[in-house]
């Protein structure tokens, strides 16, 4: 599967990713040498837990490498008042009588408890292109779908951080 990445999300997993392997890594290496000099491995915690860190942070910049190696970059310019990558809109959830707003961000940026949504989520591709007034269908699946009116657009920055897994 691939991601859905603008240059900017690229650009900020690279620096993550030289930051770890010119920093982290040695400090993790620098931990595992020192905590194996304590003596027996065998019930040494500090020894565990920075080989532990160290594994981490090795899965950490592989798993951004792949994200880049397989990343389909894609572009955030939309016209001002549709919805558009970082546009801020706020809708009306009809059936619920309640208004909400999202801010929608590329999945590596998406965390729903801040009200970030992925492009890639339901709503998110529901509104994707549309303009304020219009009411659109968010399907969620084959048998569960609901309606939202976009009730206002602003265009936002590229400012949130990647989501740490």
């Amino acid at each position: 599967m691939y991601e859905k990445l603008t240059k900017s999300d690229i650009e900020e997993m690279e620096k993550e990713i030289e930051h770890r392997k010119l920093v982290v890594r040695k400090q993790a290496l620098e931990d595992v040498k020192e905590a194996r000099a304590h003596g027996d491995l065998s019930e040494n915690f500090e020894y565990k837990a920075a080989k532990k860190f160290k594994n981490e942070n090795e899965s950490r910049i592989r798993y951004l490498e792949k994200m880049i190696k397989t990343a389909v970059i894609i572009e955030d310019e939309t016209s001002d008042d549709q919805v558009g990558l970082n546009s801020v809109v706020k809708v009306y959830f009809i059936e619920d009588d309640e208004e909400e707003t999202y801010k929608l961000v590329t999945t590596i940026r998406g965390n729903s408890m801040k009200n970030l949504i992925s492009i890639d989520a339901p709503i998110g591709k529901a509104l994707l292109g549309h303009t304020a007034g219009e009411t659109v269908n968010v399907k969620v699946s084959d048998d569960y779908s609901f309606d939202l009116k976009i009730l206002s657009i602003e265009q936002g920055e590229d400012d949130e951080a990647i989501r740490k897994f």
